[in-house]
């Protein structure tokens, strides 16, 4: 038994849970529908520490992964995971709707919970280790501009987003590419945790109405430890149709 399952055992022997914050999802069950859909290209927005590629590495994805972590701390510990690794690069940036620099609220539990939008009470309440520490002066910098420099024509695009409330923000500033991406994972949230962070509805309302994706996976996130309500998810969502063998085969002449 590892010393997590005996604090465990003995943290539950008082009436206390303890788990990661946020939830993780399986690796396994994610790689697979990145094999599925041909996905050559993961770009991690909101990577923090590095927690996301390292998963998509040990479960054996082997594309390339383009990670953005705006703040220094965080983005220290992702370079060094990501430094023997030719196909995972970094870059320092927040990404959003308009170009520009602003100041990003850090979270206490080691950033994990930071954005450029006000945290709530509802979330402070819920997790007081999350809330706001400082700030950070930080680049944002819309994905449209960048697309060109990350991407190539003949790759299949995986938009993952973790940008506590901001993913609007972020879709907009992807421009005319939002709707060129395979798949999506985006951060969602039941009840508002950030002012003007974008919710359930909203979220599944963008990703399948406007961009055209079909949900393939909800992956369980933050619940609240005074009553177990579950305040935040993942949706994993991907472009459904039967050209992915056809597009693979142009994809691979153009590789030639």
């Amino acid at each position: 038994m590892t010393l997590l399952h005996r604090m465990r055992n003995v943290a539950r022997s008082f009436g206390i849970d303890i788990a990661r914050y946020p939830a993780s999802w399986g690796g396994p069950q994610l790689v697979q529908l990145l094999n599925r859909f041909e996905i050559d290209l993961v770009l991690d927005v909101g990577a923090h520490a590095g927690g996301y590629g390292t998963m998509l590495r040990d479960s054996g994805y082997r594309g390339r992964i383009v990670s953005f972590e705006p703040l220094g701390a965080a983005r220290a510990e992702l370079n060094a995971k990501a430094a023997g690794d030719p196909d995972w690069d970094v870059l320092p940036y927040a990404l959003g709707d308009r170009t520009r620099t602003t100041a990003m609220n850090v979270a206490g539990n080691s950033g994990a919970s930071s954005s450029v939008l006000p945290m709530l009470a509802g979330h402070r309440d819920a997790a007081p280790h999350a809330s706001y520490t400082g700030t950070e002066t930080v680049e944002v910098h819309r994905l449209d501009e960048l697309w060109q420099q990350i991407s190539t024509p003949a790759e299949r695009v995986f938009l993952k987003l973790d940008v506590q409330g901001y993913e609007a923000h972020v879709l907009r500033g992807a421009g005319v590419y939002a709707p060129a991406c395979t798949g999506l994972q985006i951060e969602t949230s039941f009840v508002p945790l950030y002012e003007g962070g974008l919710l359930f509805d909203q979220a599944l309302d963008l990703a399948t109405g406007e961009l055209g994706l079909s949900l393939m996976s909800v992956v369980p996130g933050f619940t609240d430890p005074r009553d177990g309500r579950m305040l935040q998810c993942d949706l994993v969502l991907f472009r459904d149709d039967e050209t992915t063998g056809t597009r693979r085969s142009v994809a691979a002449e153009a590789r030639a």
